[in-house]
């Protein structure tokens, strides 16, 4: 499926054409899709999930065309190989953004709006925990210089992410985003203004996808894509345009698996001196001892306390999360 909204649906078929679709009624009912099931700590829940909508781009589905040939009907939805969710905003749905994914890229802009990595290291949860291949962009490199492309991308290196800097402005950075497109499906994820719109028209010219300018008195990012669309690329492969997202809130990621979605944390996980160990002040715990060696870095512990759940009577509380955090 490459584009749903308010109901409606178009699906690509295998030979190409393009059929407008509704949804077969049985299926609007809640559903519980299964998972990725490789990390192996991971335990689902056997109660139902409340999505917002049974179908998301990307999701591979059967139809029954009509009589006229011009609509169809989705009869079922195929099993899903992973999906990138995050919780609604009513905060009692799944909302699914991209559906059997290959390769989330998560794209910030350098400047206008400054880099903010503690919305960075939150957008990167969500797609370790959808068990998906991660690269991250950092876009508008033609606002900062070489060494605040390095300063901002040495911290995500370190612990293993590809870092590409682009411009949709200058291309920059365009013919390897482009390589590392091809043949997959692949979405851009990251908050609004950051120039997600712009860098798909610069890989493939022509779209003349909407952009907009970010807010001069608030800094922030103003929407242009209101709704997901899977776009063919010419040069191979998919790639999904999402809405910006301010706000990054998990569905149903326990607290414990957090840790386990940090790829410096996560060969540690089970080193610790107690199994239940929540890696704040517990002795032999070795989350810490790697931090107090400089193997895991304080702001990114401190990223990691943000998203766990409220301390116990007697810890110390992490930092809040505001804007300002990062400067």
């Amino acid at each position: 499926m490459v584009r749903a909204g308010r109901g409606l649906y178009t699906v690509q078929t295998d030979t190409g054409r393009v059929v407008p679709c509704g949804l077969r009624g049985n299926l609007k009912k809640n559903l519980t899709y299964p998972e990725s099931g490789n990390r192996r700590h991971k335990v689902e829940q056997a109660k139902k999930r409340r999505e917002t909508n049974p179908l998301a781009i990307g999701d591979r589905v059967e139809i029954e065309v009509d009589e006229s040939g011009m609509t169809g009907v989705i009869e079922e939805i195929m099993p899903r190989t992973s999906a990138l969710t995050r919780r609604s905003g009513n905060e009692r749905e799944r909302q699914t953004l991209v559906a059997n994914l290959d390769l989330a890229i998560i794209t910030f802009a350098l400047r206008d709006p400054q880099v903010d990595p503690w919305k960075l290291d939150r957008f990167l949860v969500l797609a370790e925990d959808a068990e998906v291949n991660i690269l991250i962009v950092l876009n508008k490199t033609e606002l900062a210089t070489d060494a605040e492309f390095e300063d901002a991308a040495k911290e995500y290196r370190r612990i293993g992410y590809d870092v590409v800097g682009t411009s949709a402005r200058t291309g920059a950075g365009i013919p390897e985003l482009r390589d590392r497109l091809k043949g997959k499906i692949a979405a851009f994820c990251g908050p609004s203004g950051v120039g997600k719109s712009s860098l798909l028209n610069a890989l493939q010219p022509g779209l003349r996808l909407k952009t907009a300018e970010v807010g001069d008195v608030t800094h922030l990012g103003r929407h242009t894509t209101v709704s997901a669309e899977l776009i063919p690329l010419t040069f191979g492969g998919w790639l999904a345009d999402t809405p910006g997202l301010r706000q990054v809130e998990f569905w149903d990621l326990p607290e414990e698996d957090v840790a386990y979605c940090f790829p410096e944390m996560e060969p540690l996980m089970g080193e610790c001196r107690f199994a239940d160990c929540r890696h704040r002040t517990e002795p032999g715990c070795a989350i810490l001892e790697a931090k107090q060696g400089g193997d895991i870095d304080e702001r990114r512990y401190l990223s990691y306390l943000q998203m766990t759940a409220p301390v116990k009577p007697g810890e110390k509380p992490a930092p809040k999360y505001t804007p300002e955090a990062n400067r």
